[in-house]
């Protein structure tokens, strides 16, 4: 999905980064993982691992303000709700990430409409 928004995580992230002068490389690197894995992940298309929580406590030396916050991004990444399309015909799965996509963009009143027919 191009142009994701950040997960909260992912802005918690990007926030440490700035505040430390780090690339998305570097954390990327600090953490273990790619660029790309991180990236997924801050973008709400991945679940960070359980792990992650330490290495971010340790790496970044974060304060309890910090550990608040990031425990509640943590919570919001991992209890996002998924639906399972692997049973769906190539062109019903393009049906639902047209809608996916264009779900923002929506009148909500239509969106009403429509659900109840």
């Amino acid at each position: 999905m191009g142009n994701s928004k950040l997960s909260r995580f992912g802005i918690f992230c990007r926030k440490l980064r700035l505040e430390n002068r780090e690339l998305l490389y570097d954390m990327a690197n600090s953490m273990g993982v790619s660029s790309a894995f991180l990236s997924k992940v801050e973008n709400g298309n991945g679940k960070p691992p359980a792990e992650w929580r330490e290495k971010l406590i340790s790496l970044y030396n974060l304060d309890a303000e910090q550990i608040e916050e990031l425990d509640a991004s943590l919570y919001e990444a991992n209890n996002r709700k998924s639906i399972d399309i692997s049973g769906f015909s190539e062109e019903d799965k393009a049906y639902m990430w047209s809608f996916a996509r264009k779900l923002d963009t929506l009148d909500r009143e239509k969106l009403k409409q429509f659900l109840e027919e």
